[in-house]
């Protein structure tokens, strides 16, 4: 085939998992489901909660594909090679449907669904209902499922999937066999972005992919719609760490590095013009303080062997999180997390915010003077009335 004439699929879309094992991060789910399979104990609603992109349809489309497969694995995996299976991939098959709630939210939709529930499979042992964003229901498109859901046909199964559980009413809840994703780890990201790559024969920097997983905060979807994005940005087969940082407009470490050496010296001046360095290239004043809050714990953490392991970071950088916390004590970074910590909570409440900001780098430039008149203080205190500091009294 021609260069060019290839039509382009999305990394979320093409890379998207077939099987529960290629389900990226949420074992405990993949796991509970399979055994339920096995043991032929499949509930007949389910409820499937989490944040965007972590895998809450996907998981939905491969239980609805395994429970009709006509050929499982031995280890209840679907095998995505026999009628059923096949009609799935080719959205043609008529025992499962997927239903958008935030566009079909009405009382009227939810009818015509419980009446069509009433009709048993053609062929195929299950009917497969998969609900997305099923929060967005109305009240009454609510009330109208109840009855279905509490006492469904044995052949009807729902799934329902919702980024905000909360807003589920509790009626519903009681129904449904409850499963929580668990946002993806930043380890499991990179690694399932690694195998992308290889597949995609690109070139990676391993800084690179940890920048997009951090930015992806948690979602698998999220991480390939980056991955995409960045790999555009260069006419090279090649995702680099500069280019991850500008494309996704992220603030290079090196600055916090930097501004963390300035501080713990005690010059206020050269960090106030890294900051308006900073603002001058476009980032967000709270997603510094932030990052900079971040960066303080992560040196925090590298000063301790023990829990060294909670540092989410390239190997390369682990090295620089080390020596910086060699030469800077416990007391300076706990106090200007503190400082950091209080800015960051203090930002959306406050007019001049870039002034909020600028007082709080000041404040932790000036804490070794202000552990300085501490411990002078306290020796004053320790003196003998009425003899001066340092003197000692005339024979």
């Amino acid at each position: 085939m021609a260069e060019g004439s290839a039509q382009f699929i999305v990394s979320a879309r093409k890379y998207r998992p077939s099987t529960f094992g290629l389900v990226v991060g949420q074992e405990h789910i993949t796991n509970t489901l399979k055994n339920a399979i096995a043991q032929n104990k499949v509930a007949q609603s389910f409820l499937f909660c989490g944040p965007r992109g972590v895998g809450k349809t996907t998981c939905a489309r491969i239980l609805a594909k395994t429970l009709n497969c006509l050929d499982r694995s031995d280890d209840n995996e679907p095998c995505n090679k026999c009628s059923s299976c096949t009609s799935f991939h080719e959205n043609a098959n008529f025992n499962i449907f997927e239903l958008d709630a935030a566009s079909n939210n009405s009382v009227d939709d939810i009818r015509n669904l419980v009446e069509e529930v009433r009709y048993p499979p053609h062929s195929g042992k299950y009917k497969v209902y998969i609900i997305d964003e099923v929060h967005m229901l109305s009240t009454a498109a609510f009330n109208a499922f109840l009855k279905t859901l509490e006492e469904p046909p044995s052949y009807a199964i729902f799934i329902l999937a919702t980024t905000e559980k909360h807003k589920i009413i509790p009626t519903i809840l009681s129904r449904c066999q409850i499963f929580d994703f668990n946002r993806i780890k930043i380890v499991d990201i990179v690694k399932q972005l690694t195998l992308v790559a290889k597949q995609e024969e690109i070139a990676t920097e391993e800084e690179a992919l940890h920048i997009i997983a951090q930015k992806a905060d948690g979602g698998m979807r999220d991480a390939l719609s980056m991955f995409d994005l960045v790999r555009t940005f260069s006419l090279e087969s090649k995702i680099s760490y500069a280019g991850a940082v500008e494309h996704l407009h992220v603030l290079d470490y090196d600055y916090y590095f930097k501004i963390t050496d300035k501080l713990a010296s005690g010059g206020s001046t050269e960090v106030l013009l890294l900051f308006d360095e900073i603002l001058n290239k476009g980032f967000d004043a709270h997603i510094f303080i932030s990052g900079l809050a971040e960066h303080f714990r992560n040196v925090l953490v590298s000063k301790d062997k023990g829990i060294a392991k909670l540092l989410q970071v390239p190997e390369n950088a682990k090295e620089r999180f080390v020596q910086q916390a060699a030469n800077i004590s416990s007391s300076f970074l706990l106090t200007a997390l503190n400082i950091a910590s209080q800015a960051d909570g203090q930002y959306r409440n406050t007019r001049n915010q870039r002034l909020l900001i600028e007082i709080a780098l000041m404040k932790m430039a000036h804490i070794g003077d202000a552990v300085n008149l501490v411990m002078a203080s306290r020796t004053a205190a320790l003196q003998p009335a009425g003899e001066p500091a340092g003197q000692k009294k005339n024979s």
